[in-house]
């Protein structure tokens, strides 16, 4: 299943029924879990884990060293990817540095459109969607079913919530909260994900009970400390309106309005 013209690392470990395409190069220290497929013209550097089913396309750099000029070659230094994740031509995904945790982390099924960059200590959660040219900065949080779309440019240390929107070329400075639809530059909220929540299976109470959490936190000309209060007596009753909260509450460089 490993095309003769592929330079394979003999301390790489790699499941049996790998397929690896021409030209590609895997490093030492190279993980590849079982019904994965690797296209031509890859590139994988370790220290990296690669799950099962994963498919990685033609001419991408998968645990290449990442562009921080602090970087040090013998720091604590990994890459670590789920299964079932798709990702596309081109894409560029780097491995953590030390003063970072040391690991950049992609979860499961997630949907990577081509010429995406992951940066160094990124945290993808699982079944986000990056629509092409989609950029993240060192020590992004990407949260689950977030979605991302073409041309977005997330800015370093900021959050994207769950189920999150982002339109396209969106450029985020500050974190997005769950099930808000962002865009603009830079990124103002403009609505509720309803079709995202619908897709995901989200009831009428839940839609209302978002809707009006967003008007109180974008609407009514509230503070954000009036906003969040009054979000606090909402999230009683539903646990999509207490993730919100939370998510705002755990927030470091403030949440975009």
């Amino acid at each position: 299943m490993i095309d003769p013209k592929a330079i394979v690392h003999p301390d790489a470990v790699i499941a049996s029924d790998v397929t690896i395409g021409p030209w590609t190069r895997v490093g030492a220290n190279v993980e590849i879990g079982v019904g994965s497929w690797i296209g031509s013209h890859v590139v994988l550097k370790g220290p990296t884990q690669i799950g099962a089913n994963n498919k990685i396309f033609h001419f991408c750099s998968i645990g290449e060293d990442p562009q921080d000029k602090k970087f040090q070659q013998a720091s604590n230094s990994t890459l670590v990817i789920g299964d079932g994740n798709v990702i596309r031509e081109y894409c560029s995904i780097n491995r953590g540095t030390a003063h970072g945790g040391g690991v950049t982390s992609l979860g499961d099924d997630n949907w990577i459109m081509a010429y995406c960059h992951i940066a160094h200590d990124c945290k993808i959660g699982s079944h986000t969607v990056f629509a092409n040219n989609s950029t993240l900065a060192g020590h992004v949080e990407i949260h689950d079913f977030a979605t991302l779309g073409g041309f977005t440019g997330v800015h370093q240390f900021c959050r994207v919530g769950q189920r999150a929107f982002t339109a396209i070329a969106a450029i985020i400075v500050k974190d997005v909260p769950p099930f808000v639809m962002v865009e603009g530059n830079t990124a103002r909220a403009r609505a509720i994900n309803r079709e995202g929540l619908t897709r995901g299976g989200a009831d009428r109470d839940t839609i209302v009970a978002l809707k009006r959490a967003y008007k109180a936190l974008y609407r009514r000309g509230l503070t954000l400390q009036e906003a969040i209060a009054e979000l606090r007596c909402q999230a009683v009753e539903n646990a999509e309106v207490r993730l919100m909260v939370e998510f705002i509450e755990e927030s470091e460089r403030g949440i975009v309005r």
